[in-house]
């Protein structure tokens, strides 16, 4: 079992209740997509796998270690093997593309050599051959500012992988982006978490995409898993149910 979610809730400051006694596991190689409408605890639960939100209840283990436990450098650890992906893409838009991948490695590095860029030369060769995964190579001098969204997501890719992760969590990772284009991040996505055999959870809005790239697919609704199965036992009806409350979600 590579992660363990236990009866987790999270309730926020201001009494909101984002997570209500969620439990599942996951097991290594799954690709996972997790729906819901807007509000529904999508990010606040993937976020808490990482530990960038701290959770109220419950616990979560990952590779049988539990991460609330954990202290500042053993989850720094932790968090080496579990790489992320984001709706905003967090680049760092003055650098080239290369420089971004290559920042997927500083988990492993010491501050001094992360803030001097120092990189080995194998380490350069895997940035180039992760970029070659995602077709970025002919852009890899090139500053990140200068590229269209789906171009900045491709690198997201090739820097999450760049960490060497046993996990990869997407939070939105296409909500930013045109049809096509979310579909070919998909297609990129997919493809490279099947190579590497990298176990993959990602946060959906759109049904469609769930249903066509997911082996398994969690649902939520305000704060509750209403659905939890492999992707085509989610019928029609369940869809309408999970977005009841949500008018043209699919």
């Amino acid at each position: 079992m590579l992660l363990s979610i236990k009866n987790v809730e999270k309730k926020y400051n201001n009494g909101t209740n984002a997570l209500k006694n969620i439990s599942f596991d996951v097991e290594k190689g799954e690709f996972i997509s997790i729906i819901g409408p807007s509000g529904s605890g999508k990010s606040t639960l993937l976020r808490s796998m990482n530990k960038m939100i701290d959770i109220s209840q419950g616990s979560i283990l990952f590779e049988d270690k539990n991460i609330e436990n954990l202290k500042k450098t053993e989850i720094e650890i932790v968090r080496r093997e579990i790489g992320m992906i984001f709706q905003s893409y967090n680049l760092v838009e003055r650098l080239t593309v290369i420089e971004n991948v290559l920042h997927g490695r500083l988990g492993y590095k010491s501050v001094i050599a992360g803030i001097l860029g120092i990189y080995s030369e194998e380490e350069k060769k895997e940035a180039f051959n992760f970029l070659e995964k995602v077709n970025m190579t002919k852009y890899a001098y090139r500053k990140c500012n200068e590229l269209s969204g789906g171009q900045k997501q491709r690198v997201g890719i090739a820097r999450a992988i760049m960490q060497k992760p046993k996990l990869l969590l997407c939070d939105e990772p296409i909500a930013s982006l045109d049809p096509k284009t979310a579909e070919n991040i998909m297609d990129y996505l997919k493809k490279i978490v099947s190579e590497l055999k990298i176990t993959c959870i990602v946060n959906l809005h759109q049904v469609d995409i769930a249903k066509k790239y997911s082996d398994r697919i969690i649902a939520l609704n305000k704060g509750e898993k209403i659905f939890d199965d492999k992707t085509e036992r989610l019928t029609d009806d369940m869809i309408e149910f999970i977005y009841k409350d949500e008018e043209n979600t699919w």
